[in-house]
């Protein structure tokens, strides 16, 4: 992965407040592409602060929180909504088959402002096995 130029980290240093990184994911997908399309979600929204070692960012804990939405036009819906209150979610696309492009997964970079992703994904469900059957 290349270095990214940051000048500063995209958290405070205030080691105190927790992190939140929000992940949706589509639960009409098999169990093992849900996997995939999640870590990828995760990975590809997470940017590695520069000016920082990776034991700071181990220190500081973030909460994961994994939502769930039935299909590809909720995550899109999601998505947008997301970009309307001024967050920058990563979207991830599948490009092989069978899904040619769909969009499979969604993430917010972590953020200690969990306010604002709360106020958008609230009516979204915690992903369970029960969202999964």
């Amino acid at each position: 992965m290349p270095s990214q130029d940051v000048d500063a980290c995209p958290v405070s240093d205030d080691s105190s407040t927790p992190r939140y990184h929000y992940v949706v994911v589509r639960d009409d997908l098999p169990l093992g592409v849900l996997a995939a399309q999640l870590v990828h979600a995760a990975g590809e929204s997470f940017s590695p602060c520069v000016s920082c070692s990776s034991d700071q960012h181990l220190r500081r804990g973030t909460y994961v929180v994994v939502l769930a939405v039935h299909d590809e036009n909720q995550l899109l819906l999601q998505c947008a909504r997301l970009r309307a209150a001024g967050l920058e979610p990563h979207l991830i696309r599948e490009p092989d088959a069978p899904y040619n492009g769909q969009a499979m997964a969604l993430a917010v970079p972590p953020t200690q402002d969990r306010a604002t992703v709360r106020r958008v994904l609230a009516n979204l469900p915690l992903l369970k096995e029960k969202t999964l059957v």
